[in-house]
């Protein structure tokens, strides 16, 4: 029997794309994007499109397995060498893993919490995820209840976006931002730390529309990334000074008088403040910070005043510095005080995220209480998680359970979340598709679904169409969706609540009703019927309407045209209150990077790295993937002929890079990706990676001024030729 069912792509993209399964005989056989997708338009991206290749690998992590050999040996034992990446990840030994059952796995679990609970408390316990899975479900829902019940630590999720989103939000007041519809309206596009062709794919197609029309297309970026490659203008920018660089736009705005007065009067908060700020700030000041000349900051800056509309897509890239916080909020006041939010195909997008609104109390129940603990449970930063396993104490970290995530390719500063994972008093529990980095240190693995295996409901970051995925074939092996493992342990764990016995339509149900007037009309019977519904900003009780492919029809939705910032103020804040109270200047500023060629570190290790992820792979997940494998070159580092001819590094050879938190072999690239002063590497998994290490072995755990993220963008090394690979 055939049947094409609809999905909708997890993965931490923005474009959360409409897919269409093909199912014959309970297998899936085909994938493809659903040509009724308004945004996604019936494409998929590259690895995405060979997503069968993924479900039914013969490395999936099919059934329940213990640990019955030392934690790390599987990696020690690799059975191929590191250049050798068309060949897929082998199985782990067997004698590291013993096969169990699905009953006897959770009777360990649940026996080993209550004794670390009865001996060091429950705050002994840490949760660890991101964003694997982006579904509302199987990302943050019976997992959080079940941890919070327990009275585990609880997790600052911030390694990726936190800096941003707490920047973009401290003027906005809200996660909101241009619909990629509206981009073919524009004509002035500047892609800032935005690499759309590599990873935001489906925006592509609505910037070459709007460059047909003579649209400008700008990027800037420290990588010549593909988009660079296409762009009308490249301006390559030192890394972590992005936020020096908008200050001077402004300066050039406002001293030129090319912002929009009206608009700045009665939606904006601080112009006057920002005005005194930016002075410190011309062109000539910022130009040796940034690498970019002062007539081009000019040039820019008039050209995004004055060819209207112009659009800002901002992505992560940005934030991923010590000033990642400070540098978004700067970039984000651009568009407010040039008035572009009013137009159509004006403004910024960074996020979109804030506009679903899912009730998520109702999915995560932060109301339960734990019997374990008396006060608030305390907070890890998962950034610090080789800090948290090596020296936290009252109590110590007992025991680690990690899902969605894969933190011994993922984290900063690599050798030593690697020396807290060996800990052998260390209970670690794995819930993976796959023998990942993390996997070689679990004492018990758990087998994983992928998104066909199980229905969830996904929102997007990069539009505004909810959509419901539906199961399309059954559970390969004894593999579990995160909600049904915590379901399930949560009554191994004896707690009796109602909560843990929801299903997943019922909690898909709790969801929509919301007291967010954007979900009015959309239920999960609309959305099955109906597979992606575009969030109701017409008010309309039944109809939110969708934009035709390919018309525009549709009214735009213009969050900020006529302000209704969710600030305190009600306004766009170019001065916040809530930013002076953390510490930082209320309006904005540009310290560089302690790690940077501008800061005080760069003697000993002059070299500015890009620990950049790799096009084809989506941070950590798709690296094991012989098709995927074949699309991307790894274990490289990219260079400029500038820094690599002093150094004696030809195209080819094989280098040491190292700071002093650890080194890793790669092959030299001179090919002019990046400019003099900057390296770059791509993220890949430590174990197939020479040594059995990847990039973060030199990335650090040090914190962004703003939402407490990663600066994965603001390390030194040193390069010098090595003879070979180790």
């Amino acid at each position: 029997m055939k049947k094409v069912v609809h999905a909708a792509c997890p993965h931490d993209c923005p474009d959360a794309c409409g897919v269409l399964i093909t199912v014959e005989d309970g297998r899936a056989t085909k994938i493809q994007g659903d040509p009724g997708h308004p945004v996604t338009r019936g494409f998929l991206c590259a690895k995405v499109a060979k997503y069968l290749d993924r479900v039914y690998s013969p490395d999936r992590v099919l059934y329940p397995m213990r640990r019955i050999a030392a934690k790390g040996t599987a990696a020690e034992q690799r059975s191929f060498a590191p250049d050798q990446v068309k060949h897929p990840v082998p199985h782990e030994p067997t004698q590291a893993w013993q096969r169990i059952t699905w009953g006897e796995a959770l009777d360990e679990i649940a026996e080993r919490f209550r004794g670390i609970i009865a001996e060091f408390g429950s705050e002994a316990i840490l949760p660890y995820s991101y964003g694997g899975t982006l579904g509302a479900l199987n990302g943050g829902s019976m997992d959080r209840r079940l941890f919070g019940r327990l009275g585990a630590s609880q997790l600052e999720r911030a390694i990726c976006s936190a800096a941003g989103e707490a920047g973009l939000i401290s003027v906005l007041g809200v996660k909101l931002g241009t619909e990629p519809e509206q981009f073919v309206h524009s004509r002035y596009v500047i892609a800032w730390a935005s690499n759309i062709h590599g990873n935001n794919v489906h925006l592509w197609p609505f910037i070459e529309e709007a460059r047909r029309k003579g649209a400008k297309l700008v990027v800037i970026d420290p990588y010549r990334t593909r988009t660079a490659a296409c762009a009308d203008w490249y301006l390559p920018i030192n890394p972590g000074t992005d936020g020096a660089l908008a200050l001077a736009m402004m300066q050039v705005i406002i001293a030129e008088g090319l912002h929009d007065a009206d608009y700045v009067a009665k939606y904006t908060l601080g112009f006057d403040a920002l005005h005194e700020k930016v002075r410190a700030y011309p062109p000539e000041r910022v130009a040796p910070w940034t690498g970019i000349a002062a007539e081009d900051i000019r040039k820019l800056a008039r050209e995004y005043a004055t060819v209207r509309p112009s659009v800002i897509r901002l992505n992560y890239g940005v934030q991923r510095s010590e000033g990642g916080g400070m540098a978004t909020r700067a970039i984000a006041m651009l568009p407010c005080i040039i008035g572009s939010w009013k137009e159509a195909g004006g403004g910024l997008q960074m996020s979109t995220s804030g506009a679903f609104g899912l009730n998520e109390d109702a999915l995560r129940r932060p109301d339960l209480k734990s019997d374990n603990l008396q006060h608030p449970a305390r907070t890890v930063n998962m950034v610090e998680l080789g800090k948290a396993l090596n020296t936290l104490s009252d109590p110590p970290l007992k025991a680690l359970f990690v899902y969605n995530s894969n933190p011994a390719a993922v984290c900063p500063n690599h050798n030593e979340v690697i020396r807290g994972l060996k800990r052998p008093d260390l209970f670690t529990v794995v819930h993976e598709q796959f023998s990942t980095d993390t996997t070689d240190y679990a004492d018990i693995l758990l087998p994983a679904t992928t998104f066909f295996e199980h229905k969830d409901l996904q929102k997007a970051y990069g539009h505004y169409y909810l959509q419901l995925s539906d199961q399309a074939i059954e559970p390969l092996g004894e593999c579990r969706a995160n909600v049904d493992v915590f379901r399930a342990l949560a009554q191994r764990m004896g707690f009796k609540d109602a909560c843990f016995s929801e299903t997943d339509d019922e909690m898909i149900d709790s969801a929509l009703v919301s007291p967010n007037p954007w979900l009015n009309g959309i239920s999960r019977k609309r959305l099955e019927r109906e597979r992606q519904v575009r969030l109701n900003f017409s008010g309309r009780s039944e109809d939110s309407g969708r934009w035709t492919v390919g018309s525009g029809q549709l009214e735009p939705f213009l969050p900020f045209a006529r302000g209704n910032f969710r600030t305190p103020s009600g306004k766009a804040e170019l001065y916040s209150e809530s930013v002076k109270a953390q510490g930082f200047d209320p309006v904005a500023e540009f310290v560089p990077p302690a790690e940077s060629r501008n800061g005080r570190q760069n003697k000993a290790f002059p070299l500015e790295l890009l620990a950049r992820k790799a096009d084809n792979f989506l941070n950590s997940t798709f690296s094991n993937l012989p098709s995927v494998q074949e699309m991307e070159d790894t274990n490289l580092l990219e260079m400029h002929s500038a820094d690599a001819s002093p150094r004696g590094i030809s195209d080819g050879d094989t280098v040491k890079v190292y700071n002093h938190r650890g080194e890793i072999f790669l092959k030299a690239r001179v090919d002019g990706a990046v400019q003099p002063g900057v390296v770059s590497a791509r993220l890949n998994w430590a174990k197939l990676g020479p040594g059995f290490r990847n990039i973060n072995v030199l990335t650090s755990e040090k914190l962004t001024d703003l939402g407490n993220s990663a600066t994965f963008y603001s390390v030194l090394v040193e390069v010098e030729s090595a003879k070979s690979l180790p």
